[in-house]
């Protein structure tokens, strides 16, 4: 069999993760490479630092080659912060071809209508997705070409974001020595690793909790109807444990990690937690229910926002499979049946599905739920490489300068007439 390579790339608020992975004839997923590095050159999903930020994406894809024995060329980069919005737009076309048929091009011409709105000089459009197409005033139709009608119209959901962030994303990436094969928003990535099919036809929530940012995705009918990316997350409750407790930041993260609790009411035996003290300071003494009351209100405010962004959707009383949590700060015990509580929904962790083999359970964590994704979404977009074994790049040479940002938007067009196929 030949194999193909893909490399995902999660640059995110305290971390960089990098996924390598190989793609079989069969569509088969083996991880082959993994690399984690801390990171402290973002605030809250955008780059503030370049240099840290590019020390950051080198060593941790420097990481996965040396596990993978794959040099790699092209990355398929996560993109996410406060900075992004979404929006629906329509658009319409008339059939001229000579029998009605709706052909790929009639598709095309209608997803570049669709793309013609009023932006802020700085947003750019990121993601395109189709939501459905009407042909002659029958709607719910999921895959338009060969139908035969007069007049097309399509309902699309798009995502932009700030060019400067992304023109900075792509500046830490090439100086770290690499090319973008694509740009991803990161919730969207996440979904291919956790959500099954069962679960986007019956309607759920995705809330992926990071380090800068929690992301939001809401699918109804095997498709993305809403995305929010809300600017309080797993460094927010890093942050309250500090600040409560007095105490240094590497010691609030700790007691998170391993004492945490989302959920105070599980606390059935009070424990007390010994902190060394600061700079030959006595030891301090905590209750693990002020560490859980601290972890609750923040993790409550997160979960509230989640809960404006469902009503906002318009799907909530459409989501048969509850929410799915993940990313690093849905490790927090106890998080899910507080969602329950706040959200009134099913709440389970997501962990990355779909792996055949490789470093399968080295990934089995919500960590890299979107480095996997990332992974996932190249192969459903086809952007993976046909080189040699030694080297991990995108499906079509990219020029030696990296995928450009002003290149984006004309192959836009392309890219989304990939999503209407699956619906």
């Amino acid at each position: 069999m030949e194999e193909r390579y893909i490399v995902g790339l999660d640059i995110g608020t305290t971390k960089v993760c990098a996924v390598v992975a190989s793609v079989n004839d069969h569509n088969q997923v083996n991880i082959l490479g993994v690399g984690k590095a801390p990171s402290d050159g973002l605030n809250r999903g955008v780059v503030v630092n370049i240099d840290k930020t590019v020390n950051a994406i080198r060593s941790a894809v420097e990481q996965a080659q040396n596990a993978s024995g794959i040099t790699v060329r092209a990355v398929n980069v996560g993109i996410a912060g406060d900075h992004i919005r979404s929006l629906r737009s329509k658009g319409v076309v008339t059939i001229s071809n000579p029998d009605n048929e709706i052909t790929m091009r009639d598709v095309e011409r209608l997803l570049e209508d669709c793309q013609r709105i009023a932006l802020p000089s700085d947003q750019q459009i990121i993601h395109v997705i189709p939501q459905e197409f009407i042909v002659d005033g029958q709607d719910g139709i999921a895959d338009p070409i060969g139908m035969s009608g007069m007049r097309m119209e399509a309902d699309v959901h798009i995502i932009t974001g700030l060019v400067s962030a992304a023109r900075n994303m792509y500046r830490c990436v090439e100086r770290a020595g690499f090319e973008v094969a694509d740009l991803i928003l990161e919730p969207l990535a996440s979904s291919y690793a956790v959500l099954d099919d069962e679960e986007r036809e019956a309607g759920v929530v995705l809330v992926d909790i990071g380090g800068g940012t929690t992301d939001v995705a809401v699918f109804q009918d095997n498709t993305i109807r809403h995305t929010a990316v809300i600017a309080i997350a797993g460094q927010k409750v890093t942050d309250d444990i500090r600040i409560g407790l007095s105490v240094l930041e590497d010691q609030a993260e700790k007691l998170k990690r391993e004492h945490g609790i989302a959920f105070a009411n599980l606390i059935t035996q009070e424990e007390i937690l010994t902190v060394p003290g600061i700079a030959g300071r006595p030891p301090k003494e905590i209750k693990k229910s002020v560490l859980a009351n601290i972890i609750q209100a923040r993790v409550e405010e997160i979960l509230e926002i989640v809960g404006i962004e469902i009503q906002r959707s318009g799907y909530a009383n459409q989501l048969s499979a509850g929410i799915v949590l993940t990313g690093g700060g849905s490790l927090i015990k106890g998080i899910c049946p507080l969602a329950t509580e706040i959200l009134g929904l099913d709440a389970k962790i997501g962990m990355p599905r779909g792996i055949t083999g490789g470093l399968v359970n080295e990934v089995n964590n919500p960590v890299y739920a979107t480095g996997v994704g990332l992974v996932m979404h190249a192969l459903h977009a086809k952007n993976v490489n046909h080189a040699g074994p030694r080297t991990a790049a995108d499906t079509e040479p990219q020029p030696k300068s990296g995928f450009k940002l002003d290149e984006f938007g004309k192959n836009l067009t392309s890219k989304v007439t990939t999503w209407f196929k699956d619906l």
